[in-house]
């Protein structure tokens, strides 16, 4: 029989390639039974497969190394529920040869967990922790179909749009922020025929809605009233979070706050002082009326003096990104990096912190030689002019376009100036 997915090319056309789709599902329906209508639910998912220009060849790439998976996760809301997911799925899975998997909205996996044997086998197509099983990157499969309809799915063995998943057969349901509504991820169970019932949808649905009402009930890590937030990066006028209200700060106390937030223990008023002004000639008169204004914005308690000291842990934007960064999450780093921070601060210690960021994200972006992050760097206001990055760019993706952009900027930055004679 010929093979139905050969004409499957990506510029062919959507109609003629859901189409030979459909002739494929036939083709892989077990011999001796009658063939299935193809479900609406299973034809639409195709039809956007087919648009996203996934092949029935492809495979899941794994967009989460180990360095930054190990921080998503730990930063995920859906880890709170993994113990739930574990005490409901964990044994069914082990004891049915099936496997526990758990995506976020993007239809990354996140946990994958279950028969040891089975998780090898599904090893073999990318169905790993990392991995990237959005229904715009795989295809028609039940944890990306989900999360792209917002609705429990369950995908049959060749209702699958890639030739090397058919011979599974999954079910998943989106997990919901229990308070916005907003869409987190979705709990799945995947493995062989053991699971082409009906209940097997039921079941993950029911643990999808138990794991939003556990969402529902747990106490927050911190108490709204004392936590504190503190966003610097791409700004001048720092936002603070304090007690349940929102300050936006001037310039001065921006740079105040953020350096006291960095030093838990206190500054003195002369180390603040060389810390924030490059002029020797500022009193510390100046420094304390300033520090007395900022404890009148921030409210009794928060700041005291002998030495300077905030009472409350802040957590900023700029730790976010240095503790994924520690962790050699680099996609996750840069991700949360919106820009420099306090960009437009002349201050001594804040200049030395900006420099010191941008240094340690120019030389992880440039080690791991990724073409995407670092396009997104060098389109970016920071890095329209970092010739090392845009080297590092050509070098990873030599497009015309960016050699072009290279040379000029080479031409700028390193050829000698001609001045005109008077």
């Amino acid at each position: 029989m010929t093979d139905p997915w050969v004409a499957l090319e990506p510029g062919a056309d959507p109609a003629e390639r859901v189409r030979l789709l459909r002739r494929a599902h036939d083709t892989f329906t077990e011999a001796g039974t009658v063939p299935r209508p193809v479900r609406a639910v299973v034809a639409d998912s195709w039809r956007r497969s087919a648009r996203a220009g996934v092949g029935p060849d492809g495979a899941a790439s794994v967009e989460l190394d180990d360095g930054e998976l190990g921080v998503y996760r730990s930063e995920h809301p859906l880890a709170r529920v993994m113990p739930l997911f574990r005490e409901l799925m964990g044994t069914f899975a082990a004891d049915g040869e099936h496997l526990l998997a758990v995506c976020d909205a993007h239809g990354r996996l996140l946990w994958v967990e279950g028969h040891a044997a089975t998780r090898r086998q599904a090893g073999r197509m990318n169905f790993v922790p990392g991995a990237r099983w959005a229904e715009s990157a795989v295809g028609t499969n039940a944890p990306g179909t989900a999360v792209a309809l917002d609705r429990p799915v369950q995908v049959f063995a060749a209702e699958h749009f890639i030739r090397r998943v058919q011979p599974w057969t999954c079910a998943a349901a989106p997990v919901h922020d229990p308070r916005t509504g907003r869409v987190l991820g979705a709990v799945d169970i995947t493995g062989g025929d053991g699971l082409a019932h009906p209940h097997s949808l039921g079941f993950v649905q029911a643990v999808a809605r138990a794991a939003e009402a556990h969402l529902a009930l747990l106490t927050p890590v911190r108490p709204a009233a004392e936590t504190s937030r503190l966003t610097v990066l791409g700004r001048d006028e720092a936002h603070v979070v304090t007690g349940g209200r929102g300050i936006r700060l001037s310039r001065r106390h921006s740079e105040i706050l953020l350096l006291l937030a960095r030093h838990p223990e206190g500054l003195t008023g002369d180390e603040l002082l060389c810390a924030l002004y490059e002029d020797e000639s500022v009193t510390p008169v100046t420094l304390r009326a300033e520090l007395a204004r900022l404890r009148g914005v921030l409210g009794p308690g928060l700041l005291v003096s002998r030495p300077y000291r905030l009472t409350a842990a802040f957590e900023s934007d700029l730790d976010v990104v240095e503790r994924r960064l520690a962790a050699g999450a680099v996609t996750g780093a840069l991700t949360a990096y919106t820009g420099p921070p306090l960009p437009g601060s002349r201050a001594p210690a804040v200049t030395r912190l900006r420099r010191r960021l941008a240094d340690g994200l120019r030389a992880a972006l440039i080690g791991c030689g990724d073409p995407d992050l670092l396009a997104d760097w060098a389109h970016a206001p920071w890095g329209e002019d970092d010739l090392d990055v845009w080297r590092a760019l050509a070098a990873a993706r030599p497009t015309a376009a960016t050699r072009a952009r290279l040379a000029s900027l080479e031409f700028e930055l390193t050829a000698p100036r001609e001045w005109p004679r008077p």
